[in-house]
């Protein structure tokens, strides 16, 4: 029998309402099942609806199912922040200093800052480059300028992690839809991950793009926790700071941070709908 849940939508990545990657939450998912999680998901219409459960791990503070309108992810980047984000808006006290997240990857810790910026440790990954055969489709796809190649970052969701020369190039890029359907099937991706620097004094260090082809059409995600984790891992060194939704008339901020060879993603959170779901 349905009954009502506490529920948020949270805006994550952004300080401004509707600027940054929205991300539906049920904060008290037990007694849920696989397909009623997929149903609220797929109503929501978000990128991903995220439902938190008790742990099962003693060292984490919650345990989380992340659902897309189409299946389950075992890890996604805004969906960790956001989650975070309403549980402790929800009044939820972290067993220690990190917070700790339970998931479809393990554990991932989470950490906050000043002015309550959350950011997560990316989680383990495995690399592999794009195969040669691959570039001319990969060029087809979104230019000479993606004449780089790229490299795909496993971290539960596989992200074509691809250079380009500038944020402009990153800007410029028109996807072809045929061309990149196919690459991303030719090379076990989910989705591509372009970034492009800025010049000094520009409004970040690098300007990101998260593309995906979802039922042979092209979408965009407005700002992406594990594109940027997939891409911090090939840049690993200096921390620097990511715009990503210029595209979509969004506002997305990034901060990627370096310590101890471990690379955390953060940015801000804010609750935009607080309520309850019947579900």
């Amino acid at each position: 029998m349905p009954q009502p849940r506490p529920f948020r939508q949270v805006d994550v990545f952004s300080t401004v309402p509707f600027m940054g990657n929205p991300l539906a939450v049920v904060l008290d998912a037990d007694g849920l099942d696989d397909a009623q999680m997929q149903a609220i998901a797929r109503w929501t219409g978000l990128s991903e609806t995220t439902f938190v459960l008790a742990p099962r791990d003693p060292a984490a503070d919650y345990r989380v199912r992340i659902f897309s309108p189409e299946m389950e992810f075992p890890f996604a980047g805004h969906p960790t922040l956001g989650t975070t984000h309403a549980l402790l808006d929800a009044g939820m006290r972290p067993k220690g200093a990190r917070i700790v997240q339970e998931c479809g990857v393990g554990l991932v810790q989470i950490e906050r800052g000043a002015g309550g910026v959350l950011a997560f440790e990316a989680p383990p990954c495995t690399t592999r480059s794009l195969v040669p055969a691959l570039l001319p489709l990969l060029q087809t796809a979104l230019g000479d300028a993606a004449a780089a190649g790229g490299t795909v970052v496993d971290m539960g969701i596989r992200w074509l992690c691809v250079p380009l020369p500038s944020a402009a190039a990153c800007l410029a890029v028109h996807a072809d839809i045929a061309a990149m359907t196919a690459l991303l099937a030719a090379s076990m991706a989910d989705g591509l991950a372009l970034y492009g620097a800025h010049g000094a004094g520009g409004p970040a260090d690098y300007e990101v793009r998260a593309l995906l082809s979802e039922h042979g059409a092209l979408v965009e995600d407005p700002v992406t926790g594990s594109a940027n984790a997939c891409i911090a891992h090939l840049m690993a060194g200096a921390d620097y700071r990511v715009r990503q939704g210029t595209c979509l008339q969004r506002d997305g901020r990034v901060s990627v941070n370096f310590r101890d060879g471990h690379a955390w993603i953060g940015g801000a959170c804010l609750t935009v709908i607080a309520g309850t779901i019947l579900a």
